[in-house]
């Protein structure tokens, strides 16, 4: 049996393409074979349901911010990723898009038999080049997300000026200079499918009185708020009318998304018989057909954002039913 599972974490603010990064790279890995851990920011998760991988790879974790819940819900994870240590080679955790990754990657650097067991080879955080400078202003964890990560990738380059990014990245060479930047749109930065292989230097030791799997996690639980940010489920039994959502949709995010991050939900419609990705971030949106059938499956939306009213979404979503 093998002896260590290296860990990456996955970071960067809602919408950044982490997920779909994340398809690209167990998709493109073929001898590499992942364990997931992946987080949502709210009570609900549709991740689970995108992430193109065998669902017993994949542990959610829905019940709360990801700060606090996952220092919580962690060791008892990997408690359990450890008695099946040897049915993969490579642990990736996906935060969500509020996430600080200071407080996931503190047991991989603080505890013995983790690191051991677990060694934190890179923390990777995805960058939305179009919209990342707003955020940098708007909230404080795009700012830990981005100083924080060993490797930089700035996505959806193809959206701004060439100019544009050669200041973006100067800036982000400024808030830190100690990571590697990789600049692409999605096309070019699905190529860097090895970052698995990073090695980060950290402190693994070699303390051999550390304790040993089981581990019992010594954090007591904690409620981080993050000011006036919001997260709204909806869920409907019926399908929607696709051309009438898209048109409310249109109208939506030209005149009335201020405030929203983001919105992804799978959706059934009466156009078709499979399932629709619906996706936003800042004023841009699509609907794309993918390949699953729908089952009978509930439509789930998920919004979030700042100082969100629950009932206009309620408003517009019940209009395009």
């Amino acid at each position: 049996m093998k002896n260590t599972n290296p860990t990456i974490i996955l970071t960067g603010f809602l919408g950044s393409g982490k997920t779909t990064y994340l398809n690209y790279l167990m998709k493109n890995s073929s001898n590499t074979r992942f364990a997931i851990i992946e987080n949502e920011y709210g009570k609900e998760s549709i991740d689970g349901d995108i992430i193109l991988s065998d669902e017993d790879d994949i542990v959610e974790l829905n019940n709360g911010c990801l700060c606090c819940t996952l220092n919580d819900n962690l060791y008892d994870i990997l408690n359990r990723l450890y008695i099946r240590r040897a049915e993969y080679d490579q642990l990736v955790i996906e935060a969500t898009g509020m996430a600080d990754p200071r407080g996931i990657a503190a047991p991989f650097l603080t505890n013995p038999s983790v690191k051991k067991q677990f060694p934190l080879t890179a923390i990777v955080c995805l960058i939305d080049a179009e919209l990342i400078e707003d955020q940098l202003e708007e909230t404080v964890e795009a700012i830990h997300q981005i100083t924080y990560s060993d490797i930089l990738l700035l996505n959806k380059t193809d959206l701004v000026s060439k100019e544009y990014v050669k200041s973006l990245t100067q800036k982000l060479k400024g808030l830190n200079p100690l990571a590697k930047i990789i600049a692409g749109n999605f096309g070019e930065l699905s190529s860097v499918k090895s970052i698995h292989n990073f090695n980060k230097q950290f402190d693994l030791g070699s303390d051999d009185s550390s304790e040993e799997f089981p581990i019992s996690s010594p954090y007591a639980h904690h409620h981080h708020h993050h000011t006036d940010v919001t997260t709204h489920t909806f869920i409907y039994n019926e399908p929607f009318d696709l051309p009438k959502l898209k048109l409310r949709l249109m109208a939506f995010m030209m005149f009335q998304s201020k405030g929203l991050y983001r919105m992804k939900g799978l959706i059934g419609t009466k156009q078709s018989d499979r399932l629709h990705l619906i996706q936003s971030v800042g004023k841009r949106f699509a609907i794309d057909e993918m390949k699953k059938v729908n089952n009978g499956k509930k439509s789930k939306i998920i919004v979030i954002g700042k100082n969100l009213q629950r009932t206009g979404f309620e408003n517009m979503f019940n209009q395009c039913q």
